[in-house]
């Protein structure tokens, strides 16, 4: 097994700093075999890439790791598994048997005795009950019902009222790539000041930011953009500056990356590693699909020790980002997209 660097959360969780997504089980991204999803984890543990991410409305996730953690055990491996997943309830009253009944129900689908990581959504910060559910997480935290308690898509503002409140954070889940930028602005500060992971996902936009993309012709239509991250990161890009400008950036990550013998994807995970606060960076996983082996070696590429982006490679990739709209400003602070 590769050595996967890891690191630490508050509350004493190893996750490896290259996270396996799930959100491409969900059924988003085309049809899926269950049981072609659960053989194909296998690849990513005896890599060393041990960490999985999930939620509780990625459609079968949680049951796939279910499934696999089952047959792992059954077999007698003994390679820790980190789990992660998201708890995204709907609007309602946040008492204590609502909050329990939800993380039971996720423990039950993927048979674990405790949750290592719960990462808490909401979706209307005009609904003050957030607080309330993170209250009653935080008691069933301190019950031993869950290792890490998170949080994914709250801005900085919302983090430190949280905070504030003696809730302890271990990580927050957000959007950061060298297309969108915008924990830079605020929220990497506060995270390093209270010693708070950021996740990040849409590090590689989808697989847009890859050589596949290099001098090719806009994409536009449904079947060019075929899955949901596609068609999602296509937006983000037409918002961050355009096609063309996109193809600029392209051409200065496979200069980087055919100065250090790696892939596009490897030099933009790297990239966002390589920034203050970021814990760890959640690649995509389409499990059971054709090319995952690739996948996983420029996962491990990006992470490796002699992998290090040269002065030269940050220069070329600012002389093109610094050419681009200002997310922070159309869009607002992290998660906010999620938000009205």
């Amino acid at each position: 097994m590769s050595r996967v660097p890891a690191v630490r959360l508050a509350g004493g969780l190893e996750v490896r700093r290259v996270l396996n997504g799930m959100w491409q089980v969900s059924g988003a991204h085309g049809a899926v075999d269950a049981h072609k999803a659960v053989e194909a984890m296998q690849a990513y543990v005896d890599a060393g890439l041990t960490t999985f991410d999930m939620a509780d409305i990625y459609g079968p996730a949680e049951e796939i790791f279910g499934r696999f953690n089952s047959q792992r055990k059954s077999s007698g491996k003994d390679t820790a598994v980190q789990s992660l997943t998201k708890y995204v309830p709907r609007p309602e009253p946040m008492n204590r048997k609502v909050v329990e009944k939800a993380l039971r129900r996720s423990m039950t689908r993927m048979q674990v005795d405790r949750l290592d990581c719960v990462q808490f959504h909401w979706w209307d910060y005009k609904d003050k009950r957030y607080l309330d559910a993170l209250g009653h997480l935080s008691d069933l935290q301190q019950e031993g019902l869950i290792q890490e308690l998170a949080l994914t898509n709250f801005d900085t503002q919302r983090l430190e009222e949280i905070t504030s409140r003696g809730i302890r954070i271990s990580s927050n889940q957000v959007q950061y790539s060298l297309i969108d930028q915008r924990p830079a602005a605020k929220m990497e500060k506060f995270c390093l000041a209270h010693d708070i992971q950021l996740l990040t996902y849409g590090t590689l936009a989808g697989g847009l930011l890859s050589e596949r993309y290099l001098g090719k012709a806009e994409p536009q239509s449904r079947a060019e953009l075929y899955t949901a991250s596609l068609s999602k990161y296509k937006n983000v890009i037409n918002s961050w500056g355009g096609w063309s400008l996109f193809q600029d950036l392209l051409v200065a990550l496979e200069t980087a990356a055919r100065r250090h013998d790696c892939s596009v994807a490897s030099v933009a995970t790297r990239y966002v590693l390589d920034r203050p606060a970021v814990g760890g960076v959640i690649v995509g996983c389409r499990l059971g699909v054709a090319g995952a082996g690739q996948h996983i070696a420029d996962s491990l590429r990006s992470c490796s020790p002699d992998l290090k982006l040269t002065a030269e490679d940050h220069a070329a990739i600012a002389a093109v980002t610094q050419r681009s709209r200002d997310l922070m400003a159309l869009i607002g602070d992290c998660g906010d997209e999620y938000r009205s």
